[in-house]
């Protein structure tokens, strides 16, 4: 982290109608960093982009930008003047100007002319495959392609703090990993941070260079998308990062934590294969053992047909804290 973080949430508490929906979140952002929230719906994950943006109120707690509090300890800073890129789910565009004149519309902010900004805005329509529909206004756009327009706008914007909320939630692939691609190289040409909401583990793990994992309001772990995956905090954590089977340590001392590429097929131990899934590059198998159920991940077609007795090897495990603790 730098000595100076890009955002910086201190103790942060949001509450609705009394009812706390964030319970003291504390988190840094650095310059050129992509953070990932992962959680469930209801985790907290948007009210905390809300938070940062200025559309919320936090109860107590700080939030800084680029070394000044905008919430917190003194005026309360309105949206418009945070320096902050904002793409929430409800893509929110103006319904009077056209898909052209939306993502030129902060480079015309900047003092851009008007030429040079519909230029650019006419590059990043084109790279979100929309170019066509530039003249277009919200209400003649399909609810992916205005996802499209608000995603643009956001990458015209240029801020020091990018917050996207599910942004890739309707976008096709090829769409989604141009995005993706955009925002890597915008951000190291810049130095632009990202806080980047999902519930996709896959995405979020591919995405970040650090994961925030949330649950009713609060923060779980925050670490590398390798640590919250190989060492979780507890079994919810786990689950919330990838598939994950538990089975009993031998002689009883606990539980393990045994991801799908943890443990092979052919090995000492034995089992009885209750399902085989062909995935394409490869193929799941569940087994069932005296130590509980594992699923195992292998390259390749099925090597066995369910019902059949199989051996079976475990590489490594983690060990998960007992039920409650």
């Amino acid at each position: 982290m730098s000595a100076e973080p890009v955002l910086e949430v201190t103790d942060l508490v949001v509450e609705y109608d009394g009812t706390a929906a964030l319970r003291g979140v504390s988190l840094e952002v650095a310059s050129g960093e992509v953070l990932a929230l992962l959680g469930p719906s209801g985790s907290g994950k948007s009210t905390l982009l809300h938070a940062v943006a200025g559309f919320l109120v936090p109860r107590a707690g700080t939030v800084r930008l680029t070394g000044t509090t905008v919430a917190g300890g003194g005026p309360l800073v309105p949206p418009e003047r945070r320096d902050l890129a904002v793409v929430f789910q409800n893509y929110a565009l103006w319904p009077h100007l056209s898909a052209v004149d939306t993502v030129a519309y902060p480079a015309r902010r900047r003092g851009v002319g008007r030429a040079q900004a519909r230029a650019e805005a006419m590059e990043l329509l084109e790279l979100m495959r929309i170019g066509a529909l530039a003249d277009r206004r919200p209400a003649e756009l399909s609810g992916g392609e205005q996802q499209r327009v608000g995603l643009a706008r956001a990458l015209a914007r240029r801020p020091s703090v990018y917050l996207f909320d599910e942004p890739t939630a309707h976008l096709v692939t090829h769409v989604r990993a141009v995005f993706l691609d955009e925002l890597a190289v915008r951000r190291r040409d810049s130095g632009a941070a990202a806080v980047y909401a999902t519930h996709d583990a896959e995405e979020a793990l591919g995405l970040a260079d650090r994961v925030a994992l949330l649950r009713e309001g609060r923060l779980m772990q925050v670490g590398t998308p390798q640590q919250v995956y190989d060492e979780p905090v507890d079994l919810f954590a786990a689950r919330l990062t990838g598939p994950a089977s538990v089975i009993d340590a031998p002689g009883g001392n606990g539980r393990l934590l045994v991801r799908p590429g943890w443990a092979h097929l052919g090995g000492p131990l034995e089992g009885r294969l209750r399902g085989v899934w062909f995935r394409g590059p490869h193929s799941d198998h569940l087994i069932d053992t005296p130590l509980g159920e594992v699923l195992i991940r292998e390259d390749g077609p099925p090597r066995h047909a369910a019902g059949a007795c199989v051996g079976w090897v475990l590489a490594r495990s983690w060990p998960l804290p007992p039920p409650g603790a």
